[in-house]
């Protein structure tokens, strides 16, 4: 493909942008018109348009592609074909006959979307867009985008969590065409000027801090922990995905001056003995001033519940600070838990899970009203009552080929508002787990504080 300066401009010949005096539907009076339904026109273009998107996006991560009607449609279907990802179609309004659909296609509960848009502005239609997919049980963490008018509308959509990929912005584009002659110097400083004064104004949502929490906090595991990470810098949790008892001691003691807590999948020690495993670990963790979070995703009626947690060989209500939980068993299935805290699964990092959106609605309903909650497991912002786990961190943004998708520290505490990454192989796979810890816990405390910065918003 030729380069993507001379791509823009074969599409600029089409008429896809005017200049003059243009009355949006807004009421605003723009020196600029965007239309870029006539790439539709242009096989050739709109096939280079679909890679040059393409090129843009990690594609493992995607099980569908839909475009926001009705420009983007031709573009959506064209990425389709190009990539192979099936295509869904979603309508305007839900035929008042037939079906009454409003997503149209084949597809799964908690499949992955990727949102395709020909133009972002103020990000209103795309908001719509990802609210009325999410209700079909789908999830969306991108958007493409061919041209953003660089007027608030990204930096709306990037302040809910998603991601917003762009292939061109506003002030791109004038410069190529004023480099080439299209455009003089005096109609680029007023396009300069309309941009400034037409910012689109968006209340931010500005993360609350760890000493903020701990002055809401009412639960004591949620004090320990924001205390604990306040005193050690950090906010890493270290999976022990680790099936011997040695192997466990032996990561508890590296990691140990480095994390917040352990997390444990006490079930998978093979040679499992309390006195043996238990003793030594809560010594550890005394020494190295860490907790100990048993993630045994409960999952059953209040009895049963109640027998697995203070029953059995692991007896797991005499050694762990925390545990997690499923909301499945409802409101009463949570009351076992009194001696500890508990951190409510809503949402789940592996691709294709069944925590869909309204799942995650009821979920949070129970979290936020039950005392022993103090926090949940989601990929998604919770409300700031809640203290936020995020597992699948990784300093790779790739999955690992069995459904896992990662996250980066950067992207979970810029766009999520996380308060602890959860970091399984990435440490315990490592060769030095020691070192590997050291570098979450720097990676992970460096965008805590730098998600607490507030941003200039242009009015």
């Amino acid at each position: 493909m030729e380069s993507k300066k001379e791509f823009f401009l074969e599409c600029y010949k089409l008429g896809i942008i005017k200049f003059g005096r243009f009355t949006l539907k807004s009421g605003i009076e723009s020196p600029f018109y965007v239309d870029l339904r006539p790439l539709a026109s242009d096989p050739k273009i709109l096939k280079n348009l679909a890679n040059y998107l393409l090129e843009m996006l990690p594609l493992d991560n995607f099980d569908l592609i839909c475009g926001v009607p009705y420009a983007a449609l031709p573009m959506a279907t064209a990425m389709s074909l190009e990539s192979y990802i099936p295509l869904i179609i979603k309508r305007k309004e839900a035929k008042n006959y037939g079906t009454k659909k409003l997503i149209e296609g084949i597809y799964q509960k908690g499949q992955n979307c990727l949102l395709v848009e020909d133009v972002i502005t103020s990000g209103k239609s795309l908001v719509e867009t990802i609210a009325e997919v999410e209700q079909e049980d789908l999830k969306v963490s991108d958007i493409v985008v061919v041209l953003d008018r660089e007027q608030g509308g990204k930096q709306l959509l990037e302040s809910k969590g998603y991601r917003v990929h762009t292939l061109f912005n506003i002030s791109e584009v004038c410069g190529i065409l004023q480099e080439n002659g299209e455009l003089s110097d005096e109609e680029v400083a007023r396009i300069q000027d309309f941009l400034q004064g037409n910012h689109i104004q968006f209340e931010e949502e500005i993360r609350l801090s760890y000493e903020q929490k701990l002055q809401n906090a009412q639960h004591s595991v949620s004090k320990k922990l924001l205390e604990t990470a306040l005193a050690k810098q950090s906010n890493l949790i270290a999976s022990a995905d680790v099936t011997t008892t040695q192997e466990l001691l032996d990561l508890a003691e590296k990691v140990g001056p480095h994390i917040i807590a352990l997390k444990t999948h006490i079930d998978i020690i093979s040679d499992f003995n309390y006195e043996n495993t238990i003793t030594p670990l809560k010594e550890i963790a005394a020494r190295h001033q860490f907790l100990l979070m048993e993630d045994r995703k409960f999952a059953d009626i209040g009895n049963t519940q109640e027998l697995q947690f203070t029953s059995g060989v692991f007896k797991i209500t005499n050694w762990a600070d925390f545990v997690t939980s499923q909301v499945i068993g409802g409101f009463e299935s949570l009351d076992c838990f009194s001696n500890v805290g508990v951190v409510a699964i809503v949402g789940m990092s592996s691709k294709g899970t069944l925590t869909t959106a309204s799942y995650r609605e009821e979920a949070l309903k129970i979290a936020l009203s039950h005392p022993n909650v103090i926090g949940g497991v989601s990929q998604n912002k919770i409300p700031e009552d809640l203290l936020l786990f995020t597992p699948g961190v990784n300093l790779a943004d790739s999955g690992d080929g069995k459904g896992q998708q990662y996250n980066t520290p950067g992207h979970v505490f810029k766009t999520l508002h996380t308060d602890f990454i959860i970091v399984g192989r990435g440490i315990y796979k490592s060769q030095d787990p020691e070192a590997s810890a050291v570098t979450y816990k720097t990676e992970g405390w460096n965008a805590y504080i730098n998600s607490l910065e507030k941003k200039e918003i242009k009015n």
